[in-house]
């Protein structure tokens, strides 16, 4: 882990947390997108687990060309969130195909992190190789790892337009050189969602 000073883990781990257990399989068919969390704060060493658990993926010439940043400030999590509406509402035309989510965009009660008091941002330095799918090998690791300790992920790309603006890249402290590529939010889960339907798996050739 990097030395970036961290706070004090003031709430400790929510107690009575049950594991899902440690098998890969079991993790890769009982994750889900979580979209409605305890307002319950992640402690300090479960982020790290989390953290430590990303850095594992693999990577293109084992670069490992990762870097993170965590927001827990509730006052940092609203502007965020409201920002990341703003933009959307810019980008998408009233009418459009795209615009069925506008009654939520346009609402101030909608949090786009649904109530969730952490966010993990994935970040990109330069690499000799693409850096942005390393990133996300290292986010799927990140969010297995949190549902097999009995917590919930959701990603949030809807807020990585936000986080590259120069606001909100000085306020959390990126490099000029890193880009934030992967946002994902993770918490003690108020929803056990059903699994989605999945189409058959589209295998183009088998030679």
């Amino acid at each position: 882990m990097s030395s970036t000073k961290r706070p004090p883990a003031i709430l400790g781990p929510k107690p009575n947390r049950k594991a899902c257990g440690v098998d890969v399989m079991d993790a890769i068919y009982g994750r889900r997108a979580v979209r409605a969390y305890d307002d319950w704060k992640l402690d300090v060493r479960t982020i790290e687990q989390l953290i430590d658990a990303a850095i594992h993926a693999p990577s293109a010439r084992n670069e490992q060309p990762w870097s993170f940043a965590v927001v827990q400030d509730k006052a940092l999590l609203r502007r965020l969130s409201e920002r990341s509406k703003a933009l959307w509402r810019e980008r998408v035309l009233p009418g459009t195909p795209t615009d069925e989510p506008r009654a939520w965009f346009e609402s101030p009660a909608h949090d786009v992190f649904h109530g969730a008091s952490t966010l993990i941002v994935i970040c990109a330095r330069p690499s000799a190789w693409p850096a942005n799918e390393d990133c996300c090998l290292a986010a799927q690791n990140l969010m297995l790892a949190a549902h097999g300790l009995g917590l919930a992920t959701c990603p949030i790309g809807l807020v990585r337009a936000a986080l590259n603006e120069p606001e909100f890249r000085r306020e959390l402290g990126l490099p000029d050189d890193h880009a934030a590529v992967f946002a994902v939010v993770v918490g003690y889960p108020r929803e056990a969602p059903e699994p989605p339907p999945r189409r058959p798996a589209c295998i183009l050739s088998w030679r």
